[in-house]
C-alpha cells in the first residue's frame, strides 16, 4: 500500500506549496481509489484495500481517458483544455510504474508465450491473463494484444 502513502504525501506537499493544479489531480486520484475500494467491496471481495497493481490499472485507465479527451479537445479547437488534460496525465503517470518500450513489450510477450507453450490464437486468452498478472500497469494491454496476435497468428 505504499502507493497510497505516496499519494497522500504528495497531496500534503501540494497543499503546502500551493500547487492547485497538482492538488486537484491528486484529489481526483484519491477519489478514484476510494471509489474502486468501495466497488470491490460491493462485488463480494473482502474489505481489503485495492492492491498497488490494481491501482496501477486504475491509473492507466485514467490516463487513457485523458488522452481521449486531449484528442477531442484538439479536434474541437480547445488547446487550453487539452493542455489541462496533459498536465493531469503527467501527474498521474508520475505514480505509475515505468511503461515498457515496444521492444521490451515484445520480449515480455514472447517470454510468456514460451512459458505457457502457446501455439495458436486460441491460446490468446491464457497469454493475456498471464501478461496482466505479471505486468499490470507496465504494459498497455491493447498493444500487448496486437503483439500476441502477431506472434501467435
Amino acid at each position: 500500500m505504499a502507493l497510497r502513502d505516496d499519494i497522500t504525501a504528495a497531496v500534503k506537499d501540494a497543499m503546502k506549496s500551493g500547487d492547485r493544479k497538482r492538488l486537484g489531480t491528486l484529489r481526483l486520484m484519491q477519489a478514484a481509489i476510494k471509489d474502486k475500494d468501495i466497488n470491490s467491496r460491493t462485488e463480494g471481495h473482502d474489505s481489503a484495500l485495492t492492491s498497488d497493481a490494481g491501482l496501477a490499472e486504475l491509473f492507466a485507465r485514467m490516463v487513457k481517458q485523458r488522452e481521449d479527451s486531449v484528442a477531442a479537445y484538439e479536434q474541437g479547437g480547445r488547446p487550453e483544455l487539452a493542455q489541462n488534460e496533459r498536465d493531469e496525465i503527467a501527474v498521474i503517470q508520475s505514480f505509475m510504474p515505468k511503461q515498457m518500450s515496444g521492444e521490451e513489450a515484445r520480449a515480455a510477450v514472447a517470454a510468456v508465450i514460451a512459458a505457457l507453450g502457446a501455439t495458436s490464437v486460441k491460446d490468446m486468452g491464457k497469454v493475456m491473463a498471464e501478461l496482466k498478472a505479471r505486468f499490470a500497469g507496465q504494459l498497455d494491454m491493447g498493444k500487448a494484444g496486437a503483439i500476441v496476435k502477431a506472434l501467435l497468428g
